[in-house]
């Protein structure tokens, strides 16, 4: 077969592979073929979704396992060699490679990054593929990795996990830099990772190495919270063994250990001769890893900036999701730059991390609210006279029928989609949590009755609701569906099924809200939660606009007095797309502080009611697959998205007849955030895919699927077919006008009703000739439905 003619498999299979094995690569250690590095963005236009398209290298070379060094992108013969290397870059750019080839069969085009003298791409012959060894030893010339010491350091195995988890490709970037910086010495580092993105699987990686390679033999695990601790220890950390692991507690020191595990509050005192960090020596540990490191670790006066001091020549490592930048704290002038930094926004242009949409609801309250002279509140308090805001609510003032407002919008949004949806209210204190959790149990009373506890209080004074926190969590378990939280679930807890937030605390730290926002950001796309939406009664999504903040919701809904709180384009169960695995990808759960609320400012509050609250305002907004702002409707926003990608009309009706399958057309517009379901369900119309594409972009006179069947068939073109021909074209025609053209594209489409009836699939086949005869007889029926010549 001639070379022009060989698919591009064909051309990795016969000229890539043995090239690249000539060289001396491991075809079964250092070599992948097909890789997918995400799982495809989840994009959200009203109650459907789609995924875009998974990122696939066709080649990724390994020095060691996790440890890539080379991509290699694969064209066909009939392309030039070089013709893939732009794709080849950008990829290369996301997982941090150094070398990139691209190959037609013929030749290859190297890429070398690490070329300073101008030369940076060329051309190789297949024999002249380099080995593994002379990419490794340029790259380490260009990074500076310049001895034994180091360079053992850097070559260290990952542990191998029996399981089959392996790190995604940002956990790998982040653990091969962090390496790579302490093998040259650096020994202050920060990592900004978002949460839900597997920091402490990520942090064992990097410990397993470094202890492996011996450069660090004592370690310290810095975190805030007990339950992190324990979680810690017995799960990501488990490959240790419990023999060389321990938690310190009670101040108790052990200096047998290896790797300590801590809270800096059980290290430091106000007290200074009871400091139980001072029991070890100060150059006791090799390393120290601050687990959430924006809580304070990098403030002067914090008391784990106490404990890094003490321990200054450890390693250190931070670990963060949101790291703090303002005029009194700074991570960045503690640790320095990061040395890898992976976002919310693209954990979710990943698809790693799940988008959100936000429903903005505001009271006509909310702006100000005085009340009237020698006003007493419900327990005989004069309430003191001056004008009251979102900042005073249930911080300094409570309005009953506030509280029942939010309430009410609450359970309306859960009835119109999913009573059972899990949801977390974030109130400003733990009284106005259980004042929340009485408004929502006279909201859904009805399931209360049956349900004691459909909403509980999970907060630090409260040992029921922490009792119920693990089922709360629990994938598994129906109940509790609500929880009203104040402080206590901010951090640290793995909510895998919640899929509202609301927020009525006031948030004014970008760091907060990221963590609140992180408790949404599971996907579990099996079990039908592939986004989340934010309730925002605060107007703390302001802070959206914040150049600090990295991610951006995909819609935003402000529900007018006398609107639904659901989005108009929301009102139906959120549809299910096809499933796909959950990706592994090196994450397990944490544990929430549950003590976080004990120490719970008591300020003085009044508690007022028969005051007239009600919702004002309105304004729907989305967020493209681009992060940008979408002010018009979807109808106007698919529009443009459609002009893009088809120059015409004409140009529309040559890809779509030219298309062998119509599906695949529509999951390429799907991928460019045109969703046609949601799209036929503004427009009102249950038209036919063609028709609502060339309806929506190009002003033509729309047909339905029954007009279109009606036309075939008065047209009467079947008669040139045998009787049971004409018989399966007219079954075929039915299915087209009642579910769609994809319908009968499928290739079981002769094996189900009333087809099934008429013959097995080969003899139907035979009805019109060979197989092709058939597949032409489909194609031709297409161009009469749609009347194309």
């Amino acid at each position: 077969m001639n070379k022009k003619d060989l698919s591009e498999r064909d051309i990795c299979s016969k000229y890539i592979n043995p090239a690249i094995q000539k060289a001396g690569w491991n075809m079964r250690t250092q070599v992948r073929e097909e890789v997918f590095f995400t799982d495809g963005r989840i994009i959200v236009q009203g109650k459907m979704y789609a995924r875009g398209k998974s990122k696939k290298a066709d080649f990724i070379l390994y020095y060691k396992p996790n440890v890539p060094i080379a991509i290699i992108e694969a064209k066909s013969n009939k392309k030039p060699v070089g013709h893939g290397m732009q794709q080849a870059l950008e990829y290369s750019e996301v997982l941090q490679i150094p070398f990139v080839f691209t190959s037609n069969g013929d030749s290859f085009v190297f890429h070398d990054k690490t070329r300073t003298d101008g030369l940076i791409e060329e051309e190789l012959t297949l024999d002249n593929f380099p080995s593994p060894e002379t990419l490794w030893k340029k790259y380490l010339k260009h990074t500076n990795i310049d001895t034994p010491e180091a360079q053992d350091i850097v070559e260290k195995d990952y542990y191998a996990d029996d399981s089959g988890m392996t790190p995604r490709y940002y956990q790998q970037n982040a653990v091969n830099r962090t390496l790579e910086a302490i093998a040259k010495g650096q020994d202050k580092i920060i990592l900004v990772m978002a949460t839900g993105t597997g920091k402490t699987y990520t942090a064992f990686n990097i410990i397993w190495r470094l202890w492996k390679t011996g450069v660090k033999k004592r370690i310290l695990f810095l975190a805030d919270r007990n339950a992190l601790l324990t979680q810690t220890k017995n799960g990501d950390f488990s490959p240790f063994g419990n023999d060389i692991m321990h938690i310190i507690k009670n101040r108790k020191i052990d200096k047998s250990y290896q790797i300590y595990f801590a809270l800096y509050q059980g290290l430091t005192s106000n007290d200074e001769s009871k400091n139980a960090y001072k029991e070890f020596s100060r150059d006791f540990f090799d390393l120290v890893v601050i687990d959430e490191c924006h809580r304070g670790s990098a403030s002067e006066a914090s008391a784990w900036r106490d404990v890094l001091t003490y321990f200054d020549t450890a390693t250190q490592i931070g670990l963060t999701a949101t790291p703090k930048e303002t005029k009194d704290v700074s991570n960045m002038d503690y640790f320095g730059k990061p040395v890898y930094t992976y976002s919310l926004k693209q954990g979710i242009d990943d698809g790693f991390l799940a988008p959100y949409k936000v429903v903005r609801i505001t009271t006509n309250v909310d702006e100000g609210w005085r009340p009237t002279a020698g006003l007493l509140d419900k327990y005989g308090n004069e309430v003191e006279d001056r004008i009251y805001n979102l900042k005073d609510y249930d911080k300094t003032l409570a309005i009953d029928e506030r509280t029942a407002l939010v309430a009410k919008k609450i359970t309306e949004y859960l009835k119109a989609t999913d009573r059972f949806a899990k949801t977390i209210v974030f109130c400003v204190d733990i009284d106005h949590a259980n004042r929340m959790r009485q408004a929502l149990f006279n909201e859904n009373a009805d399931l209360v009755a049956q349900h004691w506890n459909y909403c509980v209080k999970i907060t630090g004074d409260d040992e029921v609701g922490k009792q119920e926190l693990d089922n709360f969590t629990d994938v598994e378990e129906r109940f509790p569906v609500i929880a009203t939280t104040s402080k206590m679930l901010t951090t640290g807890i793995d909510t895998k099924m919640v899929k509202v937030i609301v927020l009525e605390s006031n948030i004014q730290s970008v760091t907060e809200f990221k963590q609140i926002i992180g408790r949404g950001t599971r996907i579990r796309e099996a079990e039908g939660k592939v986004f989340f939406t934010i309730m925002d009664f605060r107007k703390a999504t302001n802070i959206f606009a914040r150049p600090d903040f990295d991610g951006d919701p995909v819609q935003i809904y402000e529900p007018g007095p006398t609107e639904t709180v659901i989005p108009p384009d929301d009102e139906t169960e959120t549809a299910q797309g096809d499933n796909q695995p959950e990706s592994l990808g090196g994450f397990r759960p944490t544990q929430p502080n549950i003590d976080i609320d004990d120490d719970e400012e008591v300020v003085r509050k009044f508690y007022v009611n028969q005051i007239p609250v009600s919702v004002v305002n309105e304004r729907v907004q989305y967020y493209g697959k681009d992060g940008k702002l979408i002010t018009e409707s979807l109808k106007d926003y698919s529009k443009k998205n459609i002009e893009k990608e088809f120059a015409s009309l004409d140009d529309f009706i040559q890809r779509w007849n030219e298309s062998e399958k119509k599906e695949e057309l529509i999951k390429e517009l799907a991928e460019h955030g045109v969703l046609l379901e949601a799209l036929r369900e503004e427009v009102g119309q249950d038209l036919d895919d063609f028709d609502l594409i060339c309806h929506i972009a190009f002003d033509q006179p729309a047909l339905t699927r029954q007009e279109r069947a009606n036309n075939v068939r008065k047209r009467n073109y079947f008669t040139k077919y045998s009787e049971t021909a004409q018989k399966v074209l007219n079954s075929l025609l039915d299915k087209y006008e009642h579910e769609g053209i994809t319908s009968i594209e499928q290739g079981s489409v002769l094996k189900v009703q009333p087809l099934s009836q008429m013959g097995s699939p080969v003899e139907l086949v035979r009805a019109f000739g060979k197989r092709k005869d058939f597949e032409q007889a489909i194609k031709e029926l297409e161009n009469e439905i749609y009347n194309i010549a």
